[in-house]
């Protein structure tokens, strides 16, 4: 039994269904009154030495923080992590969607205090999501633009092109807040990466191998009796039983009309 799973039959039921929704309304509630000049989201972001400071709300209401943009890619921004979390959610149940979300917050939270003096995001968070939905769906087609379909998988690997150039060439706090948005995708994706490696490097083996090889290592449910070709080595033959023989004797098409029926023999 894993970790996850021991976990979840102890906390599952403290589990908050729809958390991908809730934190999509808390940004769109923020973010109008502050559009409209009533709030100052300054007030809502993570900065570690105003935490120390008191102002300890600042811890969970940077997840409200919305992405600055424009209106309209906002919007887009809302949608996509609301259907994604939403599949997540689906997908795993409500309690490892939950964990999963926890998890990058946590992390998230732990390296911002590294640097006190640095407003945290919740981008880098998001983007975990981003990446966990691409993993169980690469095939997935996003309208880029609203008319040009992309799969998924491809705008993922765009994004892990990114995070490794930030590894290598960006500051410390940035870097950080990578390996920290990675955190839970690797936590619930590292055995699942690790089998795909497997299966790829043994799939890449296996095709290495001469055809005679590889047809050798699997086994025929068909062979003929008379010149012992099989469904692997002769495709292209139809392989039958003759009702007339003694026993189950299996020829192919070639020999199936053109063979000597064999007889039991008398005791």
């Amino acid at each position: 039994m894993s970790l996850i799973t021991r976990i979840e039959r102890h906390l599952g039921r403290f589990a908050l269904p729809h958390l991908a929704l809730y934190l999509v309304l808390g940004q769109v509630v923020f973010w109008s009154v502050s559009f409209l000049g009533y709030f100052d989201l300054e007030r809502i972001a993570l900065l570690p030495q105003a935490v120390r400071a008191g102002e300890g709300w600042r811890l969970v209401t940077f997840l409200f923080l919305p992405p600055s943009s424009q209106p309209v890619f906002i919007a887009f921004a809302w949608y996509l992590f609301w259907i994604m979390g939403t599949a997540l959610e689906e997908f795993w149940g409500t309690f490892r969607f939950n964990l999963f979300v926890l998890l990058g917050w946590a992390l998230t939270v732990a390296v911002a205090f590294l640097y006190p003096a640095i407003y945290a995001t919740n981008l880098f968070l998001a983007g975990s999501v981003f990446l966990a939905f691409a993993f169980l769906n690469p095939d997935f087609v996003m309208m880029i633009f609203f008319i040009l379909p992309v799969k998924i998988k491809w705008l993922a690997l765009i994004q892990w092109l990114f995070y490794g150039y930030a590894l290598i060439f960006g500051s410390w706090p940035l870097r950080l807040s990578v390996l920290a948005s990675i955190g839970n995708f690797l936590v619930f994706f590292a055995g699942d990466i690790v089998t795909l490696l497997k299966g790829g490097r043994g799939r890449m083996e296996y095709q290495a191998r001469p055809s005679s090889v590889r047809v050798s290592e699997a086994e025929p449910r068909h062979r003929c009796v008379v010149c012992g070709k099989t469904e692997l080595s002769a495709p292209q033959l139809d392989f039958r039983y003759c009702s007339k023989c003694a026993g189950e004797e299996c020829y192919c098409s070639d020999h199936l009309a053109n063979h000597v029926h064999t007889t039991v023999p008398k005791g």
